[in-house]
């Protein structure tokens, strides 16, 4: 199957259509252009001295807020309280210490300077957030992602102190389930999230999945954790849940 062109109309092809996964390159990353991609099942992911390259992977690495699974380690880990949770208060040093982060078997980074510059202005706009990890005042670890209607797409975590970016999506899944945003689209396979719950689905299932939730309300703006958070700390982040799925070490 072929890859394809995109020029300057709002438009992807559609995305049976992609190979392995890489569906078209090319276009722009403006602000309409990546929602709507995102809104399709499509997302960009690229390095330097590349075209913008869009894909859409098949299978897809999903989950929803009600699969979690927070192992006992990382429960107790929580119930010590080592870190201060916020939402939305350094969006661009999330992205930085996204960027930053080493990958295992990746050398530089796909969150070049103009990816950067379009999920910062994405988070402007109210519809890309962060969630982070503080230690005395100090950012150690988040994650951030894009909301549309009843969908997070999470995008990239990183960590510079022990279990900062695990807690913080622990911290995250809870906050989404509490403010009806269900799904979770975790893009490719990775046995890190895998541990968490997600799971793989056909690209069409995905695609299913996403339009069932997309015509909820998007939570746009500035977000402020509002978690019980003596009841988050008291049950290890699961608030009840990860016992039922089997949660261990």
């Amino acid at each position: 199957m072929p890859v394809f062109r995109l020029d300057d109309r709002l438009v992807f092809p559609p995305v049976h259509l992609a190979e392995d996964g890489l569906l078209a390159l090319g276009g722009d990353l403006k602000p309409e252009r990546l929602l709507l991609g995102y809104s399709q099942g499509i997302f960009p992911w690229y390095a330097e001295n590349l075209p913008i390259l869009w894909h859409s992977p098949d299978p897809r690495m999903v989950m929803t807020t009600r699969d979690l699974i927070v192992q006992r380690s990382l429960r107790k880990a929580i119930r010590r309280k080592p870190y201060e949770l916020k939402t939305d208060t350094a969006f661009r040093d999330v992205l930085f210490g996204c960027a930053e982060a080493p990958r295992p078997g990746q050398s530089g980074t796909w969150l070049i300077p103009e990816m950067l510059d379009a999920y910062v202005k994405l988070h402007e706009l109210g519809f890309a957030h962060s969630f982070e990890a503080w230690k005395d005042g100090v950012l150690v670890g988040g994650l951030y992602g894009v909301s549309l209607g009843g969908a997070f797409f999470g995008e990239s975590m990183f960590a510079r102190a022990p279990d900062a970016s695990k807690i913080a999506f622990v911290a995250s899944v809870r906050q989404l389930d509490a403010w009806h945003i269900g799904l979770i689209d975790c893009q490719v396979h990775t046995e890190h999230l895998e541990r968490f719950g997600a799971y793989e689905v056909s690209r069409a299932e995905y695609l299913e999945m996403l339009t069932g939730v997309l015509d909820e309300p998007t939570k746009r703006g500035k977000w402020q954790l509002d978690l019980d958070f003596d009841a988050f700390v008291a049950t290890g982040g699961t608030m009840g849940l990860a016992d039922a799925n089997g949660a261990s070490d």
